[in-house]
């Protein structure tokens, strides 16, 4: 039997979601997408839970969205349009939403690789927890590409979100993230769970109602700012930038296809490796 691709456990008002991939460094499929927004939904529902925590089994977070699955769908379907990308990112971003969204705190447990979707998911989350050996970063811009959920400038500001994104910097340690203010915490590898469960707990220790509302009063200063009519603008902006054939992207595609994409991964990275 299949092991699921999200587990679910109650540590009493604690609801931890457990994206289940690690052969595949938990990448974001569909299938997982939709599990994840599903059981959110059902922690939401549930007035027995106070707080939510999102992380990940094996090795790491989360390795980002699932370029090998997207590799198999042109494959089969060929390179979508304009629109179509325009329609497949705007999910994707709503997706990310239902957290920012959720009436309950959510908490990342961060360890291990921190990249791409993964660090779109975590910067979506209320409060980030990471462990001293996470590495954190958006790569997207080294083939071609754009990042998704753009977040980042409302946590860091204009011009440090530009170096990171200009770069595609993709190994900031935790640390370095700690001390820009990407996580908020960075505790010892073998205490990660246990000091997130600490501050899950105590966090639902506290009045439901008073939490749920000050996190959507903390939120709703951002949204009108414009926090989420930003986050679509840019979904028009990625979609002209995925549906561009730049030579970066048809590179690795070309290597993807011929190659493999573990070998296209190597080639984007070795431009920017030191031999």
């Amino acid at each position: 039997m299949t092991d699921p691709i999200l587990l679910s456990e109650d540590r009493g008002p604690v609801r931890r979601l457990t994206l289940n991939r690690p052969e595949r460094l938990n990448a974001l499929s569909h299938d997982l997408v939709e599990a994840l927004s599903s059981g959110l939904a059902d922690a939401a529902s549930n007035d027995a839970i106070r707080t939510v925590v999102i992380r990940g089994a094996g090795r790491a977070f989360c390795a980002g969205y699932d370029l090998k699955e997207e590799a198999e769908q042109r494959a089969k379907e060929g390179s979508p349009d304009i629109a179509a990308w325009r329609s497949e990112l705007a999910r994707d971003v709503q997706r990310m939403l239902e957290i920012f969204d959720h009436p309950k705190p959510v908490i990342a447990e961060v360890h291990g690789y921190c990249l791409g979707g993964g660090c779109d998911l975590m910067m979506m989350c209320d409060i980030a927890i990471a462990s001293d050996d996470a590495l954190l970063g958006e790569p997207e811009i080294r083939f071609g590409s754009g990042v998704v959920t753009m977040v980042m400038p409302w946590l860091l500001g204009a011009r440090k979100a530009k170096e990171l994104l200009l770069t595609g910097e993709d190994r900031i340690n935790a640390p370095e993230a700690l001390r820009i203010g990407l996580v908020n915490r960075v505790v010892p590898a073998d205490q990660l769970s246990d000091h997130t469960l600490d501050l899950a707990t105590s966090i639902a220790k506290l009045d439901p109602v008073a939490i749920s509302l000050t996190k959507r009063s903390i939120n709703r200063s951002l949204e009108v700012a414009g926090f989420r009519e930003a986050l679509m603008a840019n979904v028009d902006l990625d979609a002209i930038i995925e549906s561009a054939e730049v030579p970066e992207r048809r590179e690795f595609n070309r290597v993807r296809e011929e190659q493999g994409l573990k070998a296209a991964i190597a080639w984007r990275d070795a431009r920017f490796r030191e031999a």
